[in-house]
């Protein structure tokens, strides 16, 4: 029998220098502007500056899996189909950022992460040092939820989206369109070039294809090398771009690694300009909210970022009046 393909991670763990802040103590969860019917999980980083939270797979656990909204199907690591006792489920063919794969499939009745589950899924069973983590939460497990990450306070709530999900409190509110469980961005700006956006919280790096490269005509800085999920070596050119725009904020001197990748074919963007963000930048905003049931990705910049972006609106609005 044939296996079947499944797009199922980009993670990536990149050989680039990430600034990192000193994690506050967590607060409360009714702390900040969570909604109240949230639940609020502390989240801890793992080895490559990504974020996981604890899972119970079967009832056994914790187990430390992030959540890849680069991603299709939920992961586990051999470690846990041992530990859980899972039976086989055939094969597929895993396609990651570097590499298209054929990976055994595990069936599994029940994860649980809070108070939330998914149940009933064939999982890929990938090796735990190419993950970077005992599994991976995603797309297939994310779509009822709206999913925050507060990088200040080190949580993540989540939450139901059959509830009123509130947009209060964040500067910036883009819609998107989903393609294959993904959400995409559409009304994005690299140097003045429209592309694509993929939000992929499974990955450390910001990884642009050849098409956007070619575009904005960017000159090679060095080479660097990432890994994939399944343990392939991708090498990218990292290049400077001077900005990357998102419904009118901007990024100035944006350090991005171009690479030709099977991933952005996968999903049938190989043509066209497209960049996936990664932890590299995410971790820039306060606040990350994915909202896969009204298809829209919310951002909470820095204070001073906040009030500079609302004294240009006032100023636009004052040019139109007059």
């Amino acid at each position: 029998m044939r296996a079947r393909h499944l797009f199922a991670a980009t993670a990536l763990a990149a050989a680039l220098p990430v600034a990192a802040e000193t994690p506050s103590p967590a607060p409360s969860p009714a702390a900040g502007l969570v909604d109240p019917g949230a639940e609020v999980l502390l989240l801890e980083e793992e080895r490559h500056a990504r974020l996981t939270l604890p899972v119970l797979v079967e009832g056994a656990g914790p187990f430390a899996f992030m959540i890849d909204t680069g991603s299709q199907a939920t992961a586990i690591t051999h470690q846990i189909r041992t530990a859980a006792n899972l039976a086989p489920a055939g094969t597929a063919v895993l396609v990651g950022m570097a590499s298209r794969r054929e990976v055994e499939l595990a069936r599994v009745g029940r994860i649980d992460f809070g108070t939330n589950s998914f149940t009933d899924f064939t999982a890929p069973v990938l090796a735990r040092e190419n993950v970077g983590a005992d599994g991976i939460i995603g797309l297939d497990a994310l779509q009822d939820f709206r999913v925050l990450i507060d990088f200040r306070k080190q949580t993540i709530a989540v939450e139901d989206a059959s509830r009123k999900a509130r947009g209060g409190g964040f500067e910036i509110i883009v819609r998107a369109r989903q393609k294959l469980g993904q959400l995409l961005i559409t009304d994005a700006f690299v140097d003045d070039v429209r592309a694509t956006v993929i939000i992929d919280t499974g990955a450390q790096a910001s990884l642009g294809n050849l098409a956007l490269r070619e575009r904005i005509r960017a000159r090679r800085a060095e080479e660097v090398v990432t890994t994939d999920v399944n343990g392939v070596d991708i090498v990218g050119e990292l290049a400077i771009v001077r900005s990357l725009t998102i419904e009118g904020m901007s990024l100035s001197d944006v350090p991005l690694t171009f690479a030709d990748t099977p991933a952005f074919a996968a999903l049938g963007l190989q043509d066209q300009p497209v960049l996936s963000i990664g932890m590299q930048h995410l971790a820039l905003f306060d606040r990350v909210a994915i909202d896969f049931d009204r298809q829209r990705i919310l951002f909470d910049v820095p204070a001073d970022v906040a009030r500079a972006l609302r004294q240009a609106k006032q100023s636009a609005n004052y040019r139109a009046r007059f």
